[in-house]
């Protein structure tokens, strides 16, 4: 019989690298980017134009939102984007906020 060469147990594994590998297997990392970027156009937003919007995403730098009428897209993009994007880049500072943009839409 061969003797047997003992072979050290492997280091354990830091809990957070099991985690990460848990939260984007089962999706949670995508839904809690997307609930903190939606609490954070909540809050730069106010609750007067909240209902009327929905965030979309944030894609390279280009954070889109969805507005339920033209009218306020206007009044957005004319009186309130330069405030709406510093708040953004002030809430989301891990995130690289180029441009605010928005579209006509049903939701």
């Amino acid at each position: 019989m061969a003797p047997r060469i003992h072979q050290p147990e492997p280091d354990p594994e830091p809990i957070k690298e099991v985690l990460a590998r848990l939260f984007v297997s089962r999706g949670w990392g995508r839904r809690q980017g997307r609930l903190h970027l939606e609490r954070a156009w909540s809050d730069a937003v106010g609750p007067e134009y909240d209902r009327h919007t929905r965030v979309l995403g944030l894609k390279r730098g280009i954070f889109e939102v969805e507005v339920d009428s033209a009218v306020l897209v206007q009044e957005l993009k004319g009186y309130h984007k330069r405030r709406l994007l510093e708040a953004l880049r002030a809430k989301l500072s891990s995130e690289s906020i180029k441009e605010l943009r928005f579209k006509v839409g049903k939701f």
